[in-house]
């Protein structure tokens, strides 16, 4: 199952220059990586990433990832947090996540 994490471009290029990355300031602050599903990343996207544009959409494969946790956010909905680095390694893929009119524009996550 793939996961998504929603990174400004300059955090996605510290992680490429430093091949791994405790995450953005807010993931920092709470000791861990925030990733979304693909049911829940375009919510995200809206409330914590709202007229932001320059947008990098990484995918991550959970399966057999280490030190993942899924912990209830949002409504009681069960979200996967990373508590280690995020590594070069762990990325499946990467997209633009770019914003249309207010709205990002999401690749096909199917």
């Amino acid at each position: 199952m793939l996961i998504y994490k929603i990174f400004r471009s300059a955090e996605w290029a510290d992680m490429q220059a430093n091949g791994e990355t405790k995450g953005a300031p807010i993931d920092v602050a709470d000791g861990y990586v925030h990733f979304s599903t693909a049911q829940t990343v375009r919510e995200t996207a809206a409330l914590h990433f709202a007229g932001e544009g320059d947008l990098i959409l990484l995918a991550v494969e959970a399966d057999g990832l280490d030190a993942l946790k899924w912990e209830a956010s949002r409504g009681g909905t069960l979200f996967p947090h990373l508590y280690r680095n995020l590594r070069m390694a762990d990325v499946a893929w990467d997209a633009p996540l770019p914003l249309v009119d207010g709205t990002h524009q999401f690749p096909d996550l199917a």
